[in-house]
């Protein structure tokens, strides 16, 4: 059952036909799945145990929201996008439609972690976001946002998904002011991804294609790589994933910030 708490117009984000047709595609990357991975061990390192309830904001995809149902979590999904949450939609399953740039109800029951693994960068004012998601935790829980870093990695890729930024650690860390929350940690991950990614984007710009559509776009950045491909990331994130929560990335293609909501 999906629960409406506020309505928006999705427009300035990724249009839902693309997000609908790449359903199939996105589950099978390597870097999605790696994500969810990463999700599952810094919820379990940080005392948030299966049974516990966790609101995924921004589940699109639903890759995560699988995940943790899986693990034995109890997951709500939040979504703006109507047609993404009618594709989760089952029995058993918790969805909402809501916009975080609206005001909250008054009735919901505040969650034991929320995770908004790449949302805020969609948000024009991300403060305002940040706050909404320490609204949604209960005193004493967890909040785990990660963001698309390193504003020089910018591309259409950014733009189709309809980012209004790229962060550095001290745009994030500004993301924060105001929160309420307590900073528990900030890190890069996907360090290794970084010096190939500029030189694909360099090489994207000299070779692309004039002309295409943004679904072509999109299936053009986001085309999941060869078997061979996938086996070298899966690698590389294994490694990524022990060192990275350790600070121990110089850089990275993205930014996570771990914070707890204070006791009352």
């Amino acid at each position: 059952m999906i629960d409406v708490w506020s309505v928006n117009d999705t427009d300035n984000n990724m249009p839902a036909e693309i997000l609908t047709r790449l359903v199939s595609q996105m589950s099978a990357h390597p870097w999605w799945q790696a994500r969810t991975s990463l999700l599952l061990k810094l919820l379990g390192r940080h005392g948030i145990s299966p049974g516990a309830r966790i609101l995924e904001a921004g589940c699109g995809w639903g890759t995560n929201l699988v995940a943790l149902e899986r693990a034995g979590y109890k997951v709500t999904g939040l979504d703006i996008s109507r047609g993404m949450l009618e594709m989760l939609d089952s029995p058993n399953r918790c969805l909402i439609q809501a916009d975080l740039t609206q005001p909250l109800p008054e009735d919901f029951k505040p969650y034991d972690a929320v995770v908004a693994m790449d949302v805020i960068e969609h948000i024009d004012d991300d403060k305002h976001a940040v706050r909404t998601l320490a609204k949604l935790c209960r005193p004493g829980g967890l909040i785990l946002v990660s963001v698309p870093a390193l504003p020089e990695l910018w591309s259409e890729f950014d733009e189709i998904q309809g980012h209004r930024r790229r962060y550095l650690p001290q745009t994030l860390e500004n993301a924060f002011e105001g929160s309420g929350l307590n900073k528990l940690s900030r890190f890069w991950w996907g360090g290794w991804m970084v010096p190939i990614l500029r030189v694909q984007r360099r090489l994207d710009r000299a070779r692309r294609p004039e002309g295409l559509t943004d679904w072509e776009l999109y299936s053009y950045y986001s085309r999941v790589p060869g078997f061979l491909g996938r086996q070298l990331m899966k690698l590389f994130f294994f490694f990524d994933h022990h060192w990275a929560p350790l600070g121990l990335n110089p850089f990275g293609t993205s930014l996570l910030m771990l914070a707890q909501k204070p006791d009352k």
